[in-house]
């Protein structure tokens, strides 16, 4: 359910506001939104797997408090990033 570690770099090269960022808004919502869709997939398979359903929705809650903070403190960069990641359809 945790994303490999090749593909966590990828995330965090592609999303990174400067080199050797981990810490931006914009990294720790993408990491979350990768994790988000690979739990997604597996409680599709997985129905019944009420813990991993309840680490999902402190996920999203996590990614939406994130979100909130960037909304609120630079609205640009909130709209560029919901842009790239394909959330609020």
């Amino acid at each position: 359910m945790a994303i490999a570690a090749d593909r966590k770099v990828a995330v965090v090269q592609k999303f990174a506001v400067h080199p050797g960022d981990t810490g931006s808004p914009e990294v720790q919502i993408a990491l979350l939104t990768e994790n988000i869709s690979s739990l997604t997939e597996h409680l599709k398979v997985h129905r019944k797997d009420f813990t991993s359903r309840r680490g999902l929705l402190m996920m999203v809650g996590n990614r939406n408090k994130l979100l909130r903070f960037l909304r609120e403190r630079e609205p640009e960069r909130y709209k560029a990033l919901i842009e790239r990641l394909g959330l609020r359809r």
